[in-house]
């Protein structure tokens, strides 16, 4: 079973987090109630056998708790054939794929997501902005501790009686915009939070994949594969 499961570190500092499974940012250190963000789904490349997969989402929690309240889509390789499609997931529930014909994401695609809670109660929304659909589900949590947000490009793991992260697709990079978040009340880029990069590398510490700098709006930044 596919699963995209909280943060796995093998470092965590204020400024940047090494990590087995995450790339991109968190901001922590607050209340968070929203998390938003754009980004244009990439388009991997599938030049061996095998399946690797990619994962591209905006969520609450899984930085410094247990679960994780997400919706993004996927750039997977299935052999040499590219797979892409939408989900969302209330872990440790597995995801939910959602429907290919009525919601089919292609490279190239804007896409723009969101989720918010109020009380035990969250919003999960995705936005295909150029195929002009939108898909949006109210799922509850009453274990969710609203710890953190995130913006996260992630190697999904397979979990049946383990889980273990799986190889990374090669998604080149993906464009994440407009990140913005709520924490305490308050709205704001990833900047006017405490917030850390995750650099996702392998056990050995290779690099699989980085994260850029945030941008001068403090709510834009790319991320770049660069090993399965």
């Amino acid at each position: 079973m596919l699963v995209r499961m909280p943060l796995h570190a093998r470092s965590v500092e204020r400024a940047t987090t090494d990590s087995t499974n995450w790339s991109g940012y968190a901001a922590y250190n607050a209340t968070f109630s929203d998390v938003q963000a754009s980004w244009t789904q990439p388009k991997v490349t599938c030049s061996t056998s095998g399946h690797r997969y990619a994962s591209f989402w905006v969520g609450l929690d899984g930085y410094t708790s247990n679960s994780v309240e997400q919706i993004g889509t996927d750039s997977d390789c299935s052999g040499r054939r590219a797979v892409y499609y939408a989900w969302y997931e209330m872990y440790p529930a597995y995801s939910v794929t959602l429907s290919q014909t009525s919601n089919p994401v292609v490279p190239g695609d804007s896409m723009s997501a969101e989720v918010s809670t109020s009380a035990t109660t969250f919003t999960l929304t995705l936005h295909d902005n150029t195929r002009k659909w939108i898909y949006s589900t109210t799922q509850p949590s009453t274990t969710a501790q609203d710890s953190s947000a995130e913006w996260v490009a992630e190697a999904p793991s397979s979990c049946y009686i383990t889980c273990s992260v799986l190889p990374l697709a090669n998604f080149g990079t993906v464009n994440f915009s407009t990140a913005v978040t709520t924490g305490n009340g308050q709205a704001g880029a990833i900047s006017k939070f405490t917030n850390s990069a995750m650099v996702m590398v392998t056990n050995s510490g290779i690099i699989k994949a980085q994260p850029s700098a945030l941008g001068t709006n403090g709510s834009s930044f790319t991320v770049t594969w660069h090993h399965s």
